[in-house]
């Protein structure tokens, strides 16, 4: 079973006085789980950097298109979701089990006000399993150890790992950090990563003062990377075609007009 907080522990360790990152994305995509401070820090980072709600919409339409892919086209059956943030429309789970009721997904993050949500996340297919733990990024054993109740790690898992690395500010922190998880599941398993960037031919410049202001004024810090960071993350796995691009121009099912300054991609462990 999950560990998932009462709404009232959730509520005892949020705050509402400071933006934070699960809350504003929620505003930049139209979702209602946010607060008057996280409006203000997102629309003045919006003003400095207009295509931030292009990323945020880009990077939820690349995670539909992905795990269709991964359901549909790679047979994947297991999803460890890691950085969920708040629930909205099409969440991992319920794009799994449509295409295949019996899939089975464990959400990860520890964010409070996602934690309060965290049961509208917990109604999946009766054929399938949908989990969510509590555990932060930084710890990858304790998320492997929970995931293992729900998921079957000696069968191939999806890693989704949609805009949390740029949350872990040492890249070889980070780097480690997909390793380790990497590691624990066989070969067929999948990584699917997004993450911003700062790379001028995907007008990724002004990430760095909406970032700068980000940090002096929410929570947590974040930070940008260039290509060759981001794509040490899959080192050691093969990527699936296109690569790593602008997740706006990962198979895109219709052309999108924007090309964002993230990152998206989908490799397999060999």
């Amino acid at each position: 079973m999950s560990e998932t907080p009462t709404p009232a522990e959730g509520a005892a360790r949020l705050n509402t006085g400071v933006a934070h990152n699960a809350r504003v994305w929620n505003y930049w995509i139209g979702g209602k789980d946010n607060y008057e401070v996280d409006h203000q820090v997102g629309d003045h980072v919006a003003g400095m950097f207009p295509v931030i709600r292009d990323i945020a919409r880009a990077d939820r339409e690349f995670l539909g298109r992905a795990v269709r892919f991964l359901a549909a086209e790679r047979g994947v059956r297991q999803f460890l979701d890691i950085g969920t943030g708040l629930p909205t429309a099409d969440n991992t789970h319920e794009i799994a089990q449509r295409v295949a009721p019996d899939s089975r997904i464990v959400y990860v993050d520890n964010d409070p006000i996602v934690l309060i949500h965290a049961r509208t996340l917990l109604t999946g297919t009766p054929d399938g399993a949908t989990d969510y733990i509590d555990a932060d990024v930084h710890d990858p054993d304790a998320i492997l150890e929970r995931a293992a109740r729900t998921l079957d790690l000696s069968l191939p898992v999806a890693v989704m790992m949609l805009g949390i690395l740029n949350f872990v500010l040492d890249t070889d922190t980070a780097r480690d950090i997909v390793r380790r998880i990497m590691a624990a599941v066989p070969s067929g398993s999948f990584l699917v990563l997004t993450h911003p960037t700062f790379e001028p031919d995907l007008g990724g410049e002004g990430q760095i003062p909406a970032m700068k202001f980000w940090n002096e004024n929410a929570t947590p810090p974040i930070t940008a990377r260039g290509r060759t960071d981001i794509a040490s993350f899959f080192d050691g796995l093969e990527f699936l075609e296109p690569g790593l691009v602008s997740c706006s121009q990962w198979r895109p099912e219709n052309p999108w007009p924007v090309v964002v300054p993230q990152f998206g991609a989908v490799a397999v462990k060999p």
